[in-house]
């Protein structure tokens, strides 16, 4: 990282005081100013999608690009030359183009836009040329295309990304996935900047103060798997297995990515390695890049060329969870090579295909192929969890289901898709084994490879593969809704397992129950049986002796469905749980108080202090941070206020203890800096945060929401020394967690209105601002959350998802709220109202727990 002068230093400053956060003075501008004369385009439907497909072959894609004009304005230009067949001559279709068209011709004759983001292509020839000519100058608040100004040295970088049909807002398209065709990229660009895209080994030309790239013929590849990212990036190389491998990153985090390049290069080594193995298919391209971008939400699987946020590379060292975060977004990303890549769905209502086999898949892969052998526990004790909550709530919905337009499709990039689908994916790998699971794979590559498919193709490889009809299983697991629910009544010496399905009955279910004895300090499993489950009643031969201290149900996680303790077995697991001899078999447990808290059948007493001992006695460093985050959550939003504070000091406790072992110490303090209210706790944060800037953030905004007034001063003299470029951001999560009515507006003006905080870090912002204890300045901004859902849908799906799911208001709120945001719902796009939808039912679960009407005193 290059050394921080003092011009630096107060440019970062002067970021913090005015809202900046290097991008073009556009960024601060109201989402008024944004919209003005914004027009909609129209959402593909599957009908015009169908249509076009079974009309048009695409031959090729030859795209330039011209970046030049972001180094001082926002303009990306682009001309898009589509060679196409017509199975109809003198049919007529349209090409997508969100952007504004400059020119377009179709077989040298001119054509007209309209006004809904498409360009009618009238009169088609058996083959055709396509050529559109377009700009696009909202590049910092609008789809497809981003412009971020590092505010460290004021250098730009400029990144695309296109799912679910972002591709159209850059240039003309067919922008739907089955539509694959080859694609070539000449991208002209400032001389300093290096330009990555799919395809490998471009040739470079030097044109005087810029430079083109053109880059080979990508294989088959769908509209929303291409990109281009370019800037002035620190680049790093290694060859491994026959790959050549690249990692980039801003230049003011290039200390950041020398130190975590081994690891990222050992991680796509073993992935690939691992892949090609279980897939029978190697990565069929030699260059494998990552680029890590400012700005950016998550990570994107361009074929070839990945996409990431660049907070992933944390700015202190990173602790075991958010290490194991790293490993599975690179391996989920990596699986995106083959599933929705190479093979590719057919259309959205298959997105699973896509997500829910890449989450299974970067589970497995961690697990077997990598250090990270705790990754089904941590897939538990964090993803799992979202995904009970998610399927039992207003917007539950099947894994597959039919989607209408592209606008819905934006809906299922969800819990239920993702950690759902993994779960799911994870049962059937156990319900036909490991070793059919892999065959039928090998068989889906080499029959569809870059090609388009749907679920029926799926089950056909591994159905043939593994000899089993799995009929029953498709339509229990991926086209029926909800989660059943598995329950053991005990019988003398053996038990009937009692499973209930959310609709027709209980889905098919391979699965495991553990009987456990307590042994000295602990449990003991003395014995795991496992069965199938086929109706509502499934007998099992259980050694139930005296000794038989807890049934587990769904022992290992095998399969995704929620538990309840026989009678007399509830108060043993909440007093047992940590006494479990694994990680999978607490998380298994904490899995089942979680359900029992959500659904009212536990008060947040007895689900914190179950957490909380759990943390004193996991052995698994993966997820101890994820069950701090829990306990501390229970304690702050589910537990009623006069038992939020006991709550809290449990939890501060837990991390005093946890902090004794120097292994944990980092997270423990983290934990300790959200929960720590006794003076002694502030006091030893202070010692410890000496050279650890990180934690000094945590500790002044813990210090902020409890009403120090020193925090702003503090924050400036922290800001002078910390190299991190955007630690403006923790200034203003200081300034967020003051329980302070200015306070408040500055950051509700900059985070909500102005949008002048990236996409990564609204989350760590609106968690500051949400704080409870706090209902009398936040009153106000509940009703202004509402006035914001018109508006909430500005910029495409991933901003939308993160405004609507972050802004929502937890505190200051009843139920009359929770009723306005479900009428506030109704008229907004399908990713708003279904976010609003789940918001309002997840914080009416909240509301009942701390009235204190739920679960056993």
């Amino acid at each position: 990282m290059p050394e921080r002068g003092e011009q630096r230093t107060d440019e970062r400053k002067q970021g913090t005081e005015e809202g900046a956060q290097g991008t073009d003075a556009g960024k601060q501008g109201t989402e008024e100013d944004a919209r003005a004369g914004a027009t909609t385009p129209r959402s593909l439907t599957r009908i015009e999608a169908e249509r076009r497909s079974a009309l048009l072959a695409v031959e090729r894609y030859d795209v330039t690009v011209d970046l030049t004009g972001l180094s001082a304005g926002p303009e990306v230009r682009c001309v898009s030359t589509v060679t196409f067949e017509c199975r109809e001559a003198g049919a007529e279709t349209f090409v997508d183009c969100a952007a504004q068209v400059l020119s377009a011709t179709l077989n040298g004759v001119p054509l007209t836009p309209s006004e809904d983001g498409r360009i009618p292509l009238p009169s088609l020839a058996g083959r055709n040329v396509l050529r559109v000519e377009s700009v696009q100058a909202n590049t910092t608040a609008g789809e497809g295309v981003h412009k971020a100004v590092d505010p460290a040295d004021g250098e730009v970088y400029v990144w695309m990304s296109f799912e679910p049909d972002e591709a159209r807002f850059v240039w003309a398209c067919f922008d739907q996935p089955d539509l694959k065709a080859p694609h070539a990229f000449t991208v002209t660009a400032p001389e300093a900047w290096t330009v990555t895209s799919n395809s490998g080994d471009p040739h470079v030309e030097t044109l005087g103060a810029a430079r083109r790239w053109a880059f080979p013929d990508t294989p088959p590849l769908s509209p929303y798997n291409t990109v281009v990212n370019a800037g002035p990036f620190h680049e790093i190389r290694r060859e491994s297995g026959g790959h050549d491998l690249g990692v980039f990153a801003r230049r003011s985090l290039a200390a950041v990515l020398e130190r975590d390049a081994e690891e990222i290069f050992t991680l796509t080594r073993q992935g690939l390695d691992f892949f090609a193995e279980m897939f029978g298919m190697p990565f069929p391209q030699r260059k494998y890049d990552q680029v890590f971008v400012p700005e950016y939400g998550g990570a994107m699987e361009n074929y070839g060329c990945v996409t990431w946020a660049d907070d992933f590379l944390r700015r202190s060292a990173p602790t075991p969870a958010e290490g194991e975060l790293l490993a599975k977004v690179l391996l989920h990303e990596l699986a995106h090579m083959w599933f929705g890549n190479i093979v590719t769905m057919r259309w959205w209502d298959d997105l699973w295909l896509n997500e829910a086999f890449a989450e299974f898949a970067c589970n497995w892969a961690a697990e077997r192929a990598t250090s990270h052998t705790d990754a089904w526990a941590g897939h538990l004790a964090v993803g799992k969890l979202r995904a009970y909550l998610a399927d039992q709530g207003p917007t539950s919905h099947p894994i597959r289901q039919p989607i209408e337009n592209v606008a819905e499709a934006g809906t299922i990039f969800d819990a239920i898709t993702y950690p759902k689908g993994a779960s799911v994916l994870r049962q059937l790998m156990t319900y036909v084994g490991e070793a059919a699971f892999v065959a039928g794979m090998t068989a889906y590559f080499a029959r569809h490879a870059w090609g388009t498919t749907t679920l029926q193709d799926l089950i056909e490889a591994l159905s043939e593969a593994a000899g089993r009809d799995l009929d029953a299983w498709r339509t229990g697991w991926l086209e029926t809704a909800g989660t059943d629910r598995l329950t053991l009544e005990r019988a003398g010496d053996a038990g009937v397992l009692v499973a209930e399905g959310p609709a027709t009955g209980p889905r098919p279910h391979a699965l495991a129950v553990g009987v456990y004895a307590r042994r000295g300090d602990g449990l003991e499993r003395t014995a795991l049986v496992t069965t199938e489950v086929h109706g509502a009643r499934t007998p099992l031969e259980l050694p139930l002796g005296d000794e038989a201290h807890l049934i587990l149900l769904n022992d290992d996680d095998l399969t995704f469905a929620t538990t309840r303790p026989g009678h007399q077995d509830r108060e043993t697991l909440l007093a047992a749980a940590h006494e479990l001899p694994t990680a999978i078999s607490r998380g298994v447990a904490v899995a089942t108080v979680w359900d029992l808290l959500i659904t009212g059948e536990a008060t947040a007493a007895e689900a914190g202090r179950c957490v909380t001992a759990v943390l004193a006695a996991e052995t698994s460093d993966a997820v101890i941070e994820p069950y701090l985050t829990l306990a501390a959550d229970i304690a702050d939003l589910w537990a009623p206020e006069a038992q939020r504070a006991g709550l809290t000091a449990l939890v501060a406790a837990a991390c005093r203890d946890l902090a004794q072992d120097p292994g944990r110490r980092q997270v423990a303090l983290r934990g300790l800096a959200r929960t720590a209210t006794d003076p002694d706790d502030l006091a030893r944060l202070q010692q410890y945060a000496e050279d650890d800037v990180d934690l000094h953030w945590r500790l002044l905004t813990r210090r902020a929401e409890l009403g120090d007034t020193t925090v702003d001063a503090r924050a400036a003299a922290l800001l002078d020394r910390d190299p991190d470029p955007d630690a403006w951001i923790r200034t203003l999560t200081v300034r967020a967690a003051l329980p302070d009515a200015a306070a408040k507006a500055e950051v509700w003006q900059r985070l909500a209105l102005d949008r002048a905080v990236p996409i990564a870090a609204v989350s760590q912002v609106a968690t500051a601002f949400w704080r409870p204890g706090q209902d009398a300045v936040l009153a106000p901004y509940p009703q202004r959350f509402l006035d914001l859902v018109p508006h909430l849908s500005l910029g495409g799906m991933t901003p939308a998802m993160v405004f609507t799911g972050r802004l929502f208001p937890p505190y200051a709120i009843d139920t009359a709220f929770l009723t306005a945001a479900r009428t506030a719902a109704e008229p907004a796009p399908p990713v708003v109202h279904n976010l609003l939808l789940d918001r309002a039912d997840v914080v009416s679960r909240m509301l009942r727990t701390r009235a204190g009407t739920a679960g056993r005193a």
